[in-house]
This record gives C-alpha cells, sequence and structure tokens, in this order.
C-alpha cells in the first residue's frame, strides 16, 4: 500500500518516528514534510497529503500536528476526503470499518509514538465494512459533500 504523510513543524518529529514504522510493515511512504521546528501552516500539508489520495498516488493519506484538529478541518474541506482524528486504538479502527476514512490526523502534542504507530496499523490494516448500513452513510456524506461543494 502507498501511503501518504505529511506534518507541520509541531508534528514532524513523530512523522519521522511513524515513517519507518510503515515501512516497516511492508509499505510504501512519501514524506511530504515538513522537517523542521520552523512554523509553517499545515493547510499546505494537509492539502499535499490529500491530493495524492484523489490522484490515486496514495492509497492512504496520514496527517500530524499538534493536536490533529487542524490538520482535520483543513482535510475535510477537500472534496472526496474523509480525515478522522484518532487518538486511541478503538476510534482507529471504527473509522476504517464505519466511515471509509482515506485519510488519517494525529496529534503529536496527545499521543505518544508507542500509541500513534499502535493507530497507524489498526487503521492502515483495518477494511471498510461494506455492509449496507455503513455504505449507506458513507453515501449521505458524499450526497452532503456534492451539495454544499461549488461546481464550476
Amino acid at each position: 500500500m502507498k501511503i501518504a504523510i505529511g506534518a507541520d513543524h509541531a508534528g514532524y518529529r513523530l512523522k519521522d518516528v511513524i515513517i519507518p514504522y510503515i515501512e516497516a510493515l511492508g509499505h510504501e511512504v512519501t514524506d511530504l514534510g515538513c522537517n523542521c521546528e520552523d512554523s509553517v501552516d499545515y493547510p499546505d500539508y494537509a492539502l499535499s497529503v490529500c491530493e495524492k489520495v484523489l490522484s490515486g498516488e496514495a492509497d492512504k493519506g496520514i496527517l500530524i500536528c499538534g493536536t490533529g484538529i487542524g490538520m482535520t478541518i483543513a482535510a475535510n474541506k477537500v472534496p472526496g476526503i474523509r480525515c478522522a482524528l484518532v487518538h486511541d486504538l478503538f476510534s482507529a479502527k471504527a473509522t476504517r470499518e464505519h466511515n471509509d476514512s482515506n485519510v488519517l490526523a494525529m496529534g503529536e502534542r496527545v499521543i505518544g509514538p508507542g500509541v500513534a504507530q499502535e493507530i497507524v496499523k489498526i487503521w492502515i490494516e483495518t477494511e471498510f465494512s461494506q455492509g449496507v448500513r455503513h455504505q449507506n452513510r458513507v453515501n449521505k456524506v458524499k450526497d452532503l459533500e456534492d451539495r454544499y461543494t461549488l461546481h464550476p
């Protein structure tokens, strides 16, 4: 599986821990930055990751900032992205099974590297349930997105 990953200045250290872990699980990672403590704008990195997912260059995306909140908000403005903010193992599994999330967000200031690695493993390995109940709900989310997205 191909995973695009991006972080801002408050999340790059956790990103640098997560990348080799994902690779050790046998997946390909595209690192879209950032790689320093210099203040950067999280929406730029959220967009870069989301564009890779939407284009098919990545199967899934991971975003990391201080809390994960900003990245989640920015990512969910991109039509076609279902980004979930996750800081526990149950939510990592549920968001894949029930919501078919294609982008994961985490906060470096909220969780440690060990929990983050477990979240990533569960999130990557869990499949969407695809039952009628869950698919109908995902379709309704897509309908909302279509309804409120400006079309040229």
